[in-house]
């Protein structure tokens, strides 16, 4: 059969990937049926802001949020969400993840969505490292061997490895899934589709990749 993977590039600071967290875990159980494993691959949506956000794009982005929203029904809290000198940086909750999967990857998973829960529902600061910790810690991944690995050069050149890699297959959206077989890689999504559209088009590469 070759080798055969899912790959799922987001941001866990992305809202459209928010949207789609319930799509992309029943696509990955979908997948894990067949016996083919999903490897997550952290975007970099915003990375190395250094500035606060003004109101202008706070408005924008409350907006963009809302649209999530209403076309996801995923829950967003916009009561004081993004509030005054939020620096809207997503390489903390990126490199989070990424030494989460060094240490666990079955863990990677369950703490980006522990992180997406905590920024989009709870309206928490998850470019905070004492925050990510505490996540970590709740998705499974020890505290201190967490916090050793998140300050790691290892964690540092891997999460700058992923946004490489993102960058030169010229993946400008998120979320993105794609399936690879032997090397080469097919698109499912580029950006949110529900489940109905998908899950048909990765039956049938399951289905294929299986027969070869």
């Amino acid at each position: 059969m070759g080798d055969r993977r899912l790959v799922y590039v987001m941001d866990p600071m992305c809202s459209w990937c928010w949207g789609f967290a319930p799509v992309a875990k029943a696509l990955i159980a979908q997948a894990a049926q067949a016996g083919v494993a999903t490897h997550l691959v952290l975007g970099g949506l915003r990375t190395g802001a250094g500035a606060a956000l003004d109101e202008t794009k706070r408005a924008y982005i409350l907006k963009h949020w809302q649209s999530v929203a209403e076309t996801t029904g995923q829950a967003f809290r916009f009561d004081a969400a993004l509030p005054e000198g939020f620096v809207y940086d997503t390489e903390p909750a990126c490199r989070a993840v990424v030494a989460a999967r060094l240490l666990d990857p079955g863990c990677a998973m369950v703490l980006s969505e522990l992180i997406q829960r905590a920024f989009y529902v709870e309206g928490q600061d998850v470019t905070r490292t004492p925050l990510l910790v505490e996540l970590a810690e709740a998705a499974g991944v020890p505290r201190i061997e967490f916090a050793e690995a998140f300050d790691s050069v290892q964690a540092l050149d891997a999460t700058r490895r992923d946004f490489a890699w993102v960058e030169d297959l010229g993946i400008a959206g998120f979320p993105t899934l794609l399936a690879e077989r032997d090397g080469q890689l097919a698109l499912l999504t580029n950006g949110y589709l529900p489940l109905e559209q998908i899950a048909p088009l990765l039956a049938r590469w399951l289905e294929r990749a299986a027969q070869g």
